[in-house]
C-alpha cells in the first residue's frame, strides 16, 4: 500500500489458516511447505509485497520468513523457494465476504489450497478449500489514513463518530486497534468502543463491526468493486509522550521549545521517532517539525527533516530547563532536578504488548495463572498513569513470590516503562527487575538487565 501520508505504513505479515484449522508452514529445511501447525510461530509467517511499483497491477508477492517467495507452475505445483520471485510468484488477492481470502496465480488463473503435505495451486474454481483465514502478525494498534481525503481517522468524541479530518495522527483520539474475532476485523476506539457499519460506534463488537481486510497493490489499488474512497493505509502508531520537569514540556508561539505549559494540548505532545540502527530518539511535533539544536545550545522545533544528534556526542551536555521554562543543550557537571524528565506515555489509554518469544501478544489468564500468549487473540489493556508510573485498569498486574506476572490485584501495581528500542518498551517493576518473555510464553519479572526478551513492541 502507497502512502502520502506522514507515517510508515504498515509491513503487512500474516498467517494463513486453511479450511482444516492448520497453518501455512514454510520449513527451512529443503524449503518445504506444508498446512500442518495449529498455532502461529516464525515458520508461520508470510509478508505481502507490492509485484509492481507502478501500481498497473494489483499483484501481489507472497515471502516467507526465509525471505524465499511462494510460486507456482502451470501444472499447480507450488513452491517456497524462488529467491528472486517472478511471473510464477505473482498472485491476486480475492477477500470474500466471510473474511477470507482466495489466493489466484495470475499468470495460470489457479486457485492455492490443500492440507498437510499437500499443498497446489490446480483448482479453476474456489471451494471452501481454496479459502484461507488471515491472521495478522503485525501490531494491531495503528493510525489509518485515508487515499481520497488525505487525512487521518480519530475519535470525535463531540459529534460521537470516527471522522477522517486530522491532518496529523494526534493524540489518544487517532489511535485505533484491530481486534481479531471470529475471522473479521474490528475497529476499536481509544474510549472502547466500536466502529459499526452504518458509521455507528457501539459499545460492545458484534456482526455489524466486523470487517474483513482486502489488500489493494500500487497506488490506486485498481478494482471494479472500488474507488479511492474505500482505500485506507494502515500506518505504524509511534509513542506520543508529554515530558515532565517541574512543568509539562510544550512550545511556546515562538519556535523555541519550553517548559512552562500548565495543560496537556497538541503543543505540548511530542511523538518519539527512534532509529532502528543507533537507537537515538528524535522528537516530532503537531506541526511537523522536529527538535533541533541551535549554535547558543538552545532547542528549537524548526527541522523539517529527522535530525539527530551526532554519533559521538558532546560529553557531560544535558537537555535541561532554564528558570524562564526554555529548554537548552547545557554543560552540566551533576545531574539535578532541572536536567531530570519524565516521558509520560499519552497515546496508549489502551495498550497491546507484543513480545519477542512468540509472534502473538502477551495475553493475560482470566484467573490468577502465570500469563502466557494465546495463537488466535490478544489482551487489550488499558493503562493507568500516576507517580511516573503505569499499571493496567481491571484486575491489576500483580508479581507473585517466584517472579510470575499475573492479572489478579484489586490494587494498582506500578510499573516503570523505559522507551529503549524502535516502538518497544522495557517495563520494569518499582524492585528493579524488568519482565521477560520466554520460548514458552510464561511472563516472569526476573530479568536484571534489557534484552530483546524484555523488550515488549506496543
Amino acid at each position: 500500500m502507497a502512502s502520502d501520508g506522514l507515517g510508515e505504513p504498515l509491513v503487512i505479515r500474516f498467517g494463513l489458516i486453511n479450511a482444516d484449522n492448520k497453518y501455512l508452514t514454510a520449513e527451512a529445511f529443503g524449503f518445504k511447505i506444508n498446512a500442518s501447525a495449529t498455532s502461529m510461530k516464525k515458520k508461520q509467517v508470510w509478508t505481502l509485497d507490492k509485484a509492481d511499483e507502478t501500481g498497473d497491477s494489483s499483484a501481489v508477492f507472497i515471502r516467507s520468513h526465509l525471505g524465499r517467495y511462494l510460486a507456482t507452475d502451470k501444472d499447480g505445483n507450488v513452491t517456497a523457494d524462488t529467491e528472486k520471485p517472478g511471473a510464477d510468484s505473482r498472485f491476486l488477492v480475492i477477500a470474500h465476504d466471510d473474511g477470507r481470502w482466495s489466493l489466484q496465480s495470475e499468470p495460470h488463473a489457479r486457485y492455492l489450497g490443500g492440507t498437510e503435505d499437500r499443498i497446489v495451486c490446480f483448482a479453476q474454481s474456489i471451494s471452501p478449500a481454496e479459502k484461507w483465514s488471515v491472521h495478522l502478525a503485525v501490531h494491531p494498534q495503528v493510525n489509518i489514513y485515508s487515499v481520497a481525503r488525505k487525512r487521518y481517522a480519530h475519535l470525535s468524541v463531540e459529534r460521537n463518530e470516527l471522522a477522517i479530518d486530522r491532518d496529523v495522527p494526534w493524540g489518544v483520539n487517532a489511535l485505533l486497534t484491530l481486534v481479531y474475532l471470529d475471522r473479521r476485523y474490528h475497529l476499536q476506539t481509544a474510549d472502547n468502543r466500536f466502529l459499526a457499519s452504518n458509521g455507528t460506534l457501539a459499545v460492545k463488537p458484534d456482526t455489524s463491526t466486523g470487517f474483513t481486510l482486502e489488500f489493494r497493490a500500487g497506488k490506486s489499488g485498481k478494482s471494479a468493486r472500488l474507488g479511492k474512497d474505500e482505500l485506507f493505509v494502515l500506518e505504524q502508531s509511534h509513542g506520543q509522550v508529554v515530558l515532565h520537569c517541574k512543568q509539562p514540556t510544550g512550545t511556546c508561539p515562538r519556535v523555541d521549545l519550553s517548559a512552562n505549559q500548565d495543560e496537556e494540548s497538541d503543543q505540548e505532545v511530542f511523538q518519539m521517532e527512534m532509529d532502528r540502527e543507533t537507537k537515538r530518539c528524535a522528537f516530532r511535533s503537531c506541526s511537523g517539525k522536529y527538535w533541533s539544536l541551535t549554535p547558543n545550545g538552545a532547542v528549537q522545533c524548526t527541522a523539517s527533516m529527522n535530525l539527530r544528534l551526532p554519533s559521538r556526542p558532546v560529553m557531560g551536555k544535558y537537555l535541561a530547563a532554564k528558570k524562564n521554562g526554555q529548554l537548552a543543550h547545557l554543560w552540566i557537571l551533576q545531574v539535578c532536578e532541572q536536567e531530570d524528565f519524565v516521558l509520560k506515555l499519552i497515546n496508549r489509554p489502551l495498550i497491546v504488548l507484543r513480545g519477542e518469544a512468540r509472534l502473538q501478544s502477551v495475553a493475560a489468564s482470566k484467573v490468577p495463572e502465570p500469563w502466557t500468549p494465546t495463537a488466535a487473540s490478544y489482551d487489550v489493556f488499558q493503562l493507568e498513569h500516576s507517580s511516573n508510573a503505569y499499571n493496567s485498569l481491571g484486575k491489576y498486574w500483580t508479581v507473585e513470590a517466584n517472579g510470575a506476572v499475573v492479572s489478579s490485584s484489586g490494587a494498582p501495581v506500578y510499573f516503570n516503562f523505559e522507551f529503549c528500542d524502535y516502538n518497544k518498551v522495557a517495563i520494569k517493576t518499582l524492585e528493579g527487575n524488568y519482565l521477560k518473555g520466554d520460548q514458552a510464553g510464561v511472563l516472569k519479572a526476573n530479568a536484571q538487565g534489557i534484552a530483546n526478551a524484555t523488550l515488549w513492541e506496543y
